[in-house]
């Protein structure tokens, strides 16, 4: 649900409320299969992260007469939604896991009503790459710090955390970068890794990271050998860690809007300049090294971050993806 929010906002184009998300959602068909459930935003003004157990209720209802479960949970930790940088001053850390702690208690109460089964809570360091570089030794160490912290506040309501590396998020903007904080935490069992095709392709990229890109910086598109094996690599590393998964496409550029920094542009499967066969690629996260699915989440999601609201209102755009969802289901799934 969060790109009817993510990028919009006073300085962009306005919000899509949760209501019409949701509408969209259902009135999408492919062949008979339509969307199973939804992931949410904790933000206003889809839902308030100091929502009340009726609130809760509620919402679960809108949910579930429109034939869907809930997912995974995004956590509003950033400074503008009342977080803080993981890495900042102790109140700024403070924020940071007040929102964690708020998000936990919603995903717990969300399974108790019943309307969610599955899914993961999502957190990243809320802080920029630029901030981190002033010390990435330090700065690493501290956002492993909250995370640890963050990992005990999950664990007390039952959850796990993802984080999902993008280059707007520092000490997680690179593939190396995410696997080094990852070790560093060190709570396998409650944080790992959320994979949004769209972001990690600009990993091998090597975007806010140029030590640490897979392609040249002259790479030729049209290379699928060279691209499969740059995307091996960085799976290979952030594979096992990865427990939620976003199908997306990317045009091998980089896109802000609204509050939101510059990080992996998303655009439609079917765009023209999308340098991925998003199904394909899709296999390198969804199987492992001898070809067999992993089965380490139980749902798949889509991201249309900071697509315009025209494209999002488009009944066609959510048929387009959900039949590239249903392609990678039928390649990768495991029913």
């Amino acid at each position: 649900m969060w790109p009817g929010l993510v990028g919009k906002g006073p300085d962009s184009e306005p919000p899509i409320d949760l209501d019409t998300m949701l509408d969209l959602t259902a009135a999408a068909s492919v062949n008979g299969v339509r969307f199973d459930g939804v992931d949410l935003f904790l933000f206003d003004p889809h839902v308030d992260i100091d929502a009340s157990r009726g609130d809760l209720e509620r919402l679960a209802e809108r949910i579930g007469r429109r034939g869907f479960v809930v997912g995974s949970l995004v956590a509003p930790v950033w400074p503008p939604t009342g977080g803080g940088s993981a890495m900042g001053t102790d109140e700024d850390r403070k924020r940071f896991l007040t929102q964690v702690k708020k998000a936990c208690a919603i995903g717990k109460a969300l399974r108790e009503i019943g309307i969610r089964k599955y899914g993961v809570v999502r957190i990243d360091s809320a802080v920029g790459p630029g901030d981190w570089a002033n010390d990435p030794k330090g700065n690493t160490r501290r956002i492993a710090e909250t995370f640890r912290e963050a990992c005990t506040i999950a664990e007390d309501h039952g959850e796990r955390l993802a984080a999902e590396g993008e280059i707007c998020w520092g000490g997680m903007h690179s593939w190396k970068r995410m696997v080094e904080l990852l070790e560093t935490v060190d709570r396998p069992h409650t944080l790992g890794f959320q994979a949004d095709m769209a972001h990690t392709l600009l990993f091998t990229m090597g975007c806010n990271a140029p030590e640490d890109r897979i392609l040249p910086k002259d790479f030729d598109w049209s290379d699928e050998p060279a691209l499969d094996r740059a995307i091996s690599t960085m799976t290979s590393a952030l594979r096992p860690w990865t427990i939620d998964f976003h199908v997306a496409q990317n045009d091998a550029t980089v896109k802000g809007s609204g509050s939101h920094d510059k990080t992996g542009r998303h655009c439609l499967p079917n765009d023209p300049n999308g340098k991925m066969n998003v199904v394909h690629v899709a296999g390198a996260w969804l199987r492992d090294e001898d070809g067999k699915p992993t089965r380490a989440f139980e749902h798949i999601c889509w991201d249309g971050c900071m697509f315009p609201n025209a494209t999002m209102m488009d009944p066609q755009t959510w048929r387009d993806v959900l039949s590239t969802m249903i392609d990678v289901r039928n390649a990768h799934g495991t029913d």
